[in-house]
């Protein structure tokens, strides 16, 4: 059984940065195709950005395009969102995904397994 456990969410201004950490464990890290999703208050769990078994390929919502970045250290069983130029409507709870099937370039609706998920906050 895979887990995964975020880290890192908080408080941040308008324009400001936050990494987030997700650790995995239950499975070699390298098969685990890896992804960050998020929900806002009152709103459906969107998807973030996908990142593939090795780290070679990613894909991102285009809401996040450009500002976030996904990354994962297959030495160190983590991955990673760098979150900068935040704006209020970042706002959310951020959930990291683990999937055991290859990676697409495409927005994600499921993943295998979830973690408990962060809050990140962003003030204006």
């Amino acid at each position: 059984q895979v887990q995964v456990a975020e880290s890192g969410g908080g408080l941040v201004q308008t324009g400001g940065s936050l990494k987030l950490s997700c650790a995995a464990s239950g499975r070699t890290f390298s098969t685990l195709t890896m992804g960050w999703f998020r929900q806002a208050p009152g709103r459906d769990r969107e998807f973030v950005a996908v990142i593939s078994r090795s780290g070679a390929l990613t894909y991102y919502a285009d809401s996040v395009k450009g500002r976030f970045t996904i990354s994962r250290d297959n030495v160190e069983n983590t991955m990673y969102l760098q979150m900068n130029r935040l704006k209020p409507e970042d706002t959310a709870v951020y959930y990291c995904a683990a999937d055991l099937r290859a990676f697409r370039p495409r927005d994600y609706s499921e993943m295998d397994y979830w973690g408990k998920g962060t809050l990140v906050t962003v003030s204006s």
